[in-house]
């Protein structure tokens, strides 16, 4: 929660510190927003591989977070969008360094029949901060007379928060191992262990990234629709309130419903979202559509961990997470560049609605494969 509130202090105003302070396009927005995500889902993939084969969670979780503190200042102090991008980069590589491990540990220490409320719980509490954060980037922005600088240096003090509540408030747990000797699972003889049902969930979360390319642009949408730059934080204000409200009950359902009828779900809010975007003109369409976006977050974030934990060996579990996050990063990649391209050359409608037609097809694969997991509980 803290670190979200630190990164979304910084990300509610970065799209428009990146155009209107820097001068760099929406091209280059897509960019860098591509670029980071895909960062933080390629060191993911080594985080899980190092989580399992050390048989814990918590040194890497420390050094992810302790990264992404240190990272804020270079966001203040960036002159060009190459900094920002280098800022980016870091700030990514530390969410990849803590995000696999810290999935699989929720899962170490979780009873399986309640492991989607402790994913609900934990996106809940991400996401808290995910609103918090563009709250108080609002007041400051009022405070220090829109100095979005000024923002990104205060953004330090929950980060270091989060850094200390890993030290002093996380209990690590070994992750559970089928033999006495601990073995390295960078092998492909252990990755045969992750069946059809894990590489199902895998294809359903590439083809759902890239119909839900990064939150910059909806930023960029309400401003477009006449939001002023120093209510931009609302944009991710709004999306999370929805998000964080959603994500318990969302986690609570998928301990009992079937997980394709709550992927179909998810993929229809978001399709539905990208249309109010695409073709209802002014800041109430606008934020009708972001309001959308925050319940398919709800419906199919958490979702999707639980969908990895369940599918994979609890030896492999750290491993699991790195591959899904690995394949859905590149897919973000390619979704915030085809986006950030389409925005320059065919405009914003032309961006949203190509992310609907992807929720369609991403509707589509889901009723064609059927079931990808077990029924909850197994």
């Amino acid at each position: 929660m803290f670190m979200d509130i630190s990164s979304e202090m910084i990300h509610a105003l970065l799209p428009l510190f990146l155009t209107a302070t820097l001068g760099a396009s929406v091209a280059v927005v897509g960019i860098i927003e591509g670029i980071g995500e895909s960062t933080a889902a390629i060191v993911k993939v080594f985080s899980g591989y190092l989580s399992d084969r050390l048989g814990r969670r918590k040194p890497l979780i420390l050094l992810g977070y302790g990264l992404g503190a240190a990272s804020k200042p270079l966001f203040a102090l960036a002159g060009a969008p190459g900094v920002v991008l280098a800022a980016r980069f870091a700030d990514r590589i530390g969410k990849g360094m803590r995000g696999a491990p810290r999935d699989a540990l929720v899962a170490d220490v979780t009873p399986p029949e309640i492991r989607g409320r402790a994913y609900g719980v934990r996106q809940a509490l991400d996401t808290a901060g995910a609103f918090i954060g563009p709250l108080l980037a609002i007041a400051l922005m009022a405070l220090l007379a829109d100095d979005m600088r000024a923002v990104f240096w205060f953004a330090l003090i929950p980060a270091g928060l989060a850094v200390l509540c890993v030290v002093i408030g996380v209990e690590d747990r070994a992750a559970p191992q089928e033999g006495a000797e601990r073995r390295p699972p960078v092998r492909l003889a252990d990755l045969r262990q992750l069946d059809r049902a894990f590489w199902g969930v895998v294809a359903i979360g590439v083809v759902f990234t890239l119909a839900r390319f990064s939150e910059a642009f909806l930023v960029l949408k309400a401003n477009e629709e006449g939001l002023p730059l120093a209510l931009a934080p609302l944009v991710l204000v709004a999306m999370n309130v929805v998000y964080s409200l959603g994500a318990y009950p969302a986690g609570a359902w998928s301990d009992h419903a079937p997980p394709q009828r709550l992927l179909l779900a998810g993929m229809g809010v978001l399709s539905a979202a990208d249309l109010l975007l695409a073709l209802v003109p002014g800041l109430a369409g606008a934020f009708l559509g972001i309001a959308l976006w925050g319940v398919h977050m709800a419906l199919t974030q958490g979702l999707f961990a639980k969908l990895v934990a369940q599918n994979a060996p609890a030896s492999l579990r750290g491993s699991a997470f790195g591959l899904f996050n690995l394949a859905t990063g590149i897919a973000m990649l390619a979704a915030s560049i085809v986006a950030g391209l389409l925005w320059e050359t065919h405009g914003a409608t032309a961006t949203f609605i190509a992310g609907a037609i992807l929720a369609c097809v991403a509707a589509a694969l889901v009723a064609g494969l059927g079931r990808t997991a077990p029924p909850p509980g197994d």
